[in-house]
């Protein structure tokens, strides 16, 4: 059995390290590499398909035809992911490798050793001295932070690092609706699995780890515009998740549960 990792990618032509992907998958047999092309302008798609060619067996791409947001990405990815009878458990990273191989396979070992239903990266408890972030982006970081742990009422370090894995089992609770928002998806991950375990339970179903490395790459997809809007479309998901409990009818984008066809005007799958 194996982990299945979703790299979403947008317009990633020049920042992709296709040696260390290519690289990582050939001597880690137990993983599989899913990119998730989102709707790039660039030649990000081609660049994909030759990282496949070297690995097809290990490689699988998806390319979302038009630009939808990380949430979509990562949802299709954890679909196409779920089909497969050979994955066992299934989480992402960012496609600029800020978190890297090492760490995010010390997720896996610490899901399957605790039985946890998820783990997930945080770059604030701990870890070393590598972790890196520019000064306005922690501030905006902090404030964020407290306005996202008043919506969840869990104690969470860290909600938004893009390293997180989950028990194959689980992924129907998280990815079975879209997402309300394309970049704070990470939320209500956190909200559909306090809902399904109840308040008591969840924080002993999951647990976060420490990064030991971490390093913020420059030309981030989520711009000041997006950044602004922001505590708005928290206060949405909030509204939604907690107040009027319409999330069980969020509109399914792709038709039924898991119903993953790769005919689909959406996007076309590279197995």
């Amino acid at each position: 059995m194996k982990t299945g990792i979703i790299i979403p990618c947008y317009n990633e032509e020049k920042r992709l390290d296709q040696e260390a992907f290519v690289s990582f998958i050939k001597e880690n047999e137990d993983y599989h590499l899913c990119f998730v092309n989102d709707g790039s302008k660039d030649d990000t798609l081609n660049v994909l398909y030759a990282m496949k060619d070297q690995a097809p067996q290990s490689i699988s791409v998806i390319d979302v035809k038009k630009n939808s947001g990380k949430a979509t990405a990562v949802r299709a990815g954890a679909r196409f992911l779920y089909s497969q009878p050979y994955i066992s458990n299934i989480g992402f990273i960012d496609a600029d490798l800020s978190t890297d191989f090492k760490d995010f396979k010390d997720l896996v070992k610490t899901l399957e050793k605790e039985n946890k239903i998820m783990v997930f990266g945080s770059r604030n408890s701990g870890g070393s001295s590598k972790i890196e972030r520019d000064f306005m982006r922690n501030v905006l970081s902090k404030f964020i932070k407290q306005f996202i742990l008043l919506i969840l009422g869990m104690s969470i370090r860290d909600t938004q690092c893009g390293a997180k894995v989950f028990r194959k089992d689980i992924v129907p609770v998280i990815y079975k609706d879209a997402f309300l928002s394309k970049w704070l998806f990470d939320v209500e991950i956190f909200l559909r699995l306090k809902r399904h375990l109840g308040s008591e339970n969840v924080m002993k179903r999951i647990t976060e780890q420490p990064l030991m490395r971490w390093v913020h790459v420059d030309d981030s997809k989520l711009g000041t515009k997006d950044a602004l809007i922001i505590p708005a479309k928290l206060t949405q998901i909030w509204l939604s998740y907690n107040v009027m409990r319409k999330a069980d009818t969020i509109h399914n984008i792709y038709g039924g549960p898991f119903d993953l066809n790769p005919t689909s005007t959406e996007f076309s799958i590279a197995a």
